[in-house]
């Protein structure tokens, strides 16, 4: 599958998990650089859509394997949040793309991975000083 046809499948499959049409929930823009094989969906709140639902973006990569066969690197991102997943989706006889496309935009729309809550860096700091302390 073509790298364009993948992240159009994707936004797709956002949209039908999201019981949106097109339009009514997310504006959307794609960037797609063919000779560095990325793609970029980029996912924002449109002004009279529900708060709830999350914005950021979704980066689609390709490589091409030792083997001969490639692989497809998506790595969501969340705004708001440091956080972000990376899924792969490996080329095999048996791949079903809108079945891993959905796959995909289940992930994204289930937001960061449970745990993955920014911690403030002075936190952190004043957490290795009290532990650096207590073993002196």
């Amino acid at each position: 599958m073509r790298l364009l046809s993948f992240l159009t499948e994707i936004e797709r499959s956002l949209f039908m998990e999201a019981n949106a049409t097109e339009g009514t929930v997310w504006e959307t823009s794609r960037m797609v650089n063919f000779q560095a094989g990325l793609a970029r969906l980029i996912l924002t709140h449109r002004p009279d859509a529900e708060i709830e639902m999350p914005q950021g973006t979704v980066l689609v990569q390709h490589f091409c394997l030792a083997d001969g066969s490639f692989c497809l690197k998506t790595h969501l991102h969340w705004q708001g949040t440091e956080t972000t997943q990376t899924l792969a989706v490996y080329d095999t006889p048996l791949l079903n793309w809108k079945l891993e496309a959905s796959r995909i935009a289940s992930a994204w729309l289930a937001g960061p991975p449970a745990g993955s809550a920014l911690v403030a860096t002075s936190d952190v700091e004043n957490s290795d000083v009290d532990r650096l302390a207590a073993a002196g």
